[in-house]
């Protein structure tokens, strides 16, 4: 076989494989459910201190919810794993300086997924929570 035939048909089975990963994460990946539902969202501030809002909402990910709370706010930044939340009331946990992240909770499990990706269904228990190194 020749040089490149061989690069081709490489680069075709590359090519063939991203397209099945695409595919089953459209297929399997996080589903969102459509409208309109109810959630809670606890922020636990580093002194332990909480927060709670109540949210009625149609969004289907919790960015949504989260952008719908009334006098919640967040800030991150953006990565190829989505929003790499920082910031939440004014409150900055920076794990690059002292190990410390903001760390995501539905109904008292950690989150699988990315805010942007994380489905919300009516009645969800969401937290947010400092975390310090340990």
């Amino acid at each position: 076989m020749k040089q490149g035939t061989k690069i081709a048909l490489g680069i075709l089975a590359v090519v063939l494989v991203a397209a099945l990963l695409v595919g089953a994460y459209a297929l399997f990946g996080p589903k969102g459910t459509d409208g309109k539902k109810t959630v809670t969202i606890t922020v636990v501030a580093s002194d332990g201190a909480k927060t709670e809002y109540s949210v009625k909402t149609e969004a289907e990910f919790l960015k949504g919810a989260m952008d719908e709370a009334e006098g919640l706010t967040y800030s991150g930044t953006d990565s190829d794993y989505g929003m790499m939340v920082d910031t939440v009331n004014g409150e900055r946990a920076d794990y690059a300086q002292d190990g410390a992240y903001w760390a995501f909770y539905v109904n008292g499990e950690y989150c699988n997924y990315g805010i942007e990706t994380q489905p919300v269904a009516d009645g969800d228990a969401f937290s947010i929570e400092y975390t310090p190194a340990e």
